[in-house]
């Protein structure tokens, strides 16, 4: 999942980045309302980890402003604000979940799980191909039945192929998806990465390429 947070204190936005990271999560980070807005006309995101208070434009009036402009981004508030009426204004405002800080990190994964289970976009949950499979649930990847070990760089290219089974997928797409926004690693690591990738998934058993070059456009997942 692509996650964009908005929060301006740095020691709840940083690690709170990173441990969705370790979750394979896609992380983008911004410290103002405004900043937050324009990032999330991407289109990209499919969960905004949302501040209330914050500079140059505030979480309930965003949150206003993306439900207006039709955004079909989970919103997830988090904020200090603990009284049912401060509850009921963030919700009413377009937010589908409201989590109080402080806060476990465990009860906010468990809640983007919540959000993910009720979303009208929700997935497969066991993503198939042939005798591979890739849970999302366990974030764990078989083949045959046996428990393959990737990076996570390399599980969510895996996955981003497998949910696009039957798509020519350029660098630039992968890119876009997969990689932060501050990150200056570029496309041509993606090379590196399904390289890599290639490499596990031979070691385990598939005897070809499971992801083909597409000369001159990108790639596709191999037919079964």
């Amino acid at each position: 999942m692509r996650i964009l947070i908005i929060e301006d204190d740095d020691r709840i936005a940083k690690p709170l980045a990173e441990y969705l990271r370790r979750q394979h999560h896609i992380v983008d980070i911004t410290t103002d309302g405004l900043e937050g807005w324009e990032w999330s006309q991407s289109g990209l995101y499919e969960l905004i980890l949302l501040d209330l208070m914050l500079p140059k434009l505030d979480g309930i009036t965003l949150c206003q402003r993306l439900r207006a402009a039709s955004s079909n981004a989970l919103i997830l508030m988090l904020t200090a604000r603990d009284t049912t009426g401060d509850k009921i204004i963030g919700l009413d405002a377009g937010a589908d979940d409201y989590l109080v800080k402080p806060f476990e990190l465990k009860e906010l994964a468990a809640r983007i799980r919540a959000l993910a289970r009720r979303s009208t976009q929700m997935r497969p949950p066991i993503l198939i191909h042939g005798d591979l499979q890739l849970d999302p649930a366990n974030q764990q990847v078989t083949y045959a039945g046996n428990i393959m070990s990737l990076t996570p760089k390399e599980y969510m290219i895996l996955e981003y192929f497998l949910r696009h089974p039957n798509q020519v997928v350029t660098r630039s797409a992968i890119f876009d998806k997969l990689w932060e926004f501050d990150k200056s690693s570029g496309e041509g690591s993606i090379k590196t990465h399904i390289t890599n990738l290639r490499n596990k998934l031979k070691a385990a058993g598939i005897s070809e390429d499971l992801i083909e070059n597409v000369y001159g456009i990108g790639y596709r997942l191999r037919h079964q």
